[in-house]
């Protein structure tokens, strides 16, 4: 029988290691494999009206699913469209479900820690609304008032933030936040002016804009270090944006045209 030392097996892995015969191949980066397999995974959080929701034959549409589209075909790709909710969609890019997201996510400095981001593609407008009844016109007139939320948003790290006393409900997408104004369970919410919109639709008593918290820019998210992805993701968004077919998709969900400034915008 042929015995080897536990010491000297140790050590000759520890050679093959350090001479790169144990180490992993390379990962090739995301860009080139999209390429390459002719598919591209993109998330987007449905139930956001106007940006990801089902139509009237259950089929995903909206300004964010749109523009997945128009990305995967300038990509030649096969899209893999991932929907999710609003709380996954930084989770989903850390852990590379998704090669890109799209999900009206604003670029803040906190993301940008955990994930990057585009040049802005898109925008929109965070408010707090309630029945006409109730006299709010900025965060302190929110503390002792009940107020709605979707999880794990610019509005809700805002309200906290800024309306200490509140009693802030949280849920975890708009869909279900919509649910529950239209029911009457809220008459106050922070939310965006897309979802507003959708909850007055279906409201016998509309709900007043009080005050505009923030317009925010959105970004397409994606892993960290991957910077040809993410460079032709912004000249994609520069070219679209300047032939006027980004705005024109934009509008035909919105009703209203993207900033002028957008694309040249410090984020």
């Amino acid at each position: 029988m042929i015995t080897i030392d536990r010491r000297t097996l140790l050590s000759g892995a520890a050679g093959l290691a350090a001479a790169g015969l144990f180490a992993r191949p390379a990962r090739a980066d995301s860009l080139d494999d999209i390429r390459k397999n002719k598919k591209v995974r993109i998330a987007v959080a449905m139930g956001i009206p106007l940006f990801a929701y089902m139509d009237a034959g259950l089929n995903p549409t909206g300004s964010d699913v749109e523009t997945a589209k128009m990305i995967a075909k300038s990509l030649g790709a096969e899209l893999d469209l991932i929907q999710i909710t609003n709380a996954a969609r930084v989770p989903t890019i850390q852990t590379r479900k998704a090669d890109i997201l799209i999900a009206s996510l604003a670029i803040t400095p906190e993301r940008k820690r955990a994930i990057d981001f585009t040049i802005p593609y898109a925008t929109l407008d965070i408010i707090v609304a309630g029945v006409a009844a109730l006299a709010v016109k900025d965060y302190p007139d929110l503390v002792g008032k009940r107020i709605g939320v979707t999880r794990a948003t610019v509005n809700d790290v805002m309200v906290t933030q800024n309306a200490r006393g509140a009693e802030i409900v949280r849920f975890e997408d708009d869909a279900t936040l919509i649910t529950a104004v239209v029911s009457g369970q809220l008459d106050l919410v922070s939310t965006q002016t897309a979802v507003l919109a959708s909850m007055n639709e279906k409201r016998a008593s509309k709900l007043d804009v009080k005050f505009v918290q923030q317009e925010l820019n959105l970004g397409m998210a994606l892993p960290k270090g991957e910077p040809a992805l993410q460079g032709w993701l912004n000249e994609w968004i520069r070219t679209a944006f300047n032939d006027g077919s980004l705005n024109t998709m934009f509008k035909k969900f919105h009703n209203r045209d993207l900033p002028r400034d957008l694309i040249t915008r410090e984020v």
